[in-house]
């Protein structure tokens, strides 16, 4: 009871302190959670980026991490990589990440992929609104080492835990074309400078089987890596090592789950 009393407590100060509609958003919640509505809510932070999604807790979530908490430390982990890089945003969600990459560096493009097609309306939706649309693209395709199809859990609220982790609940599953991890990794016609991942569980499959080569041009991977059967970080560690990106920093989030950032280039941990 005192941990989920202290979560509330930091999600209330987030919301007033992170975002210019923050009382509006603490209503809006709260109703939804009595009612059933507003269906939807659209967060605007102190910068001016705006994100819209289900009024739904799962969806809630990456909104917080990513421009509450920075929980991909693109400060740290993107200041040096020049005036346009590239980026490959899989498992990008509603768009959080591909929108505070692409304003934090001007010049920068970015694709994006987002397996669930309920999901995916917002990623372009947000996309749109943030009038990113000229340097941000927005797929709606899974990634995986080899292009066909995916099936995933998807229960139709932009939850954070559709995926393929989930397919033995009782979640409604979808079908989706998938392109295959070589290919994506050339973003705008050249290598991708920077990689996020956070693909519940799918990692395994888009990292261990593609070949070291495909990542030459890479210099930096972010991801999150999770509780799969059969599979572990090491091996993903061995890959990323055999590809010349080496470890720099790992958060443990619990068993078999975490973030990693790695470099090609030598990059001080964060403070």
């Amino acid at each position: 009871m005192a941990r989920s009393l202290t979560f509330a407590l930091r999600r209330v100060r987030q919301t007033v302190g992170g975002f210019d509609n923050g009382p509006r958003l603490l209503v809006d919640m709260a109703r939804q959670a009595v009612t059933g509505k507003p269906e939807e809510i659209t967060f605007r932070t102190r910068d001016g980026a705006v994100a819209t999604i289900p009024n739904r807790p799962g969806a809630r979530v990456p909104v917080y991490e990513i421009f509450v908490e920075d929980e991909y430390r693109l400060d740290w982990f993107t200041a040096d990589l020049g005036p346009e890089p590239v980026a490959l945003d899989i498992g990008a969600h509603i768009g959080c990440f591909s929108v505070a990459f692409a304003r934090r560096h001007p010049g920068a493009r970015v694709d994006a992929y987002e397996a669930s097609p309920s999901t995916a309306a917002y990623l372009q939706r947000n996309i749109a609104d943030n009038h990113l649309g000229d340097r941000v693209h927005g797929n709606n395709l899974a990634v995986q080492a080899v292009a066909g199809h995916l099936e995933l859990a998807d229960n139709g609220a932009a939850s954070g835990h559709n995926g393929v982790l989930h397919l033995d609940t009782e979640t409604r599953r979808v079908t989706v074309p998938s392109v295959a991890m070589a290919d994506v990794l050339q973003v705008s016609g050249r290598s991708a400078d920077l990689v996020k991942m956070d693909t519940e569980g799918g990692e395994y499959d888009m990292v261990l089987g593609s070949q070291p080569g495909d990542w030459a041009g890479v210099r930096r991977v972010v991801m999150e890596y999770h509780n799969l059967p059969g599979h572990s970080w090491e091996e993903l560690e061995t890959f990323f090592d055999s590809a010349g990106l080496s470890l720099v920093h790992r958060q443990k989030f619990g068993t078999g789950l975490g973030m990693a950032w790695l470099s090609r280039d030598p990059l001080a941990p964060p403070a």
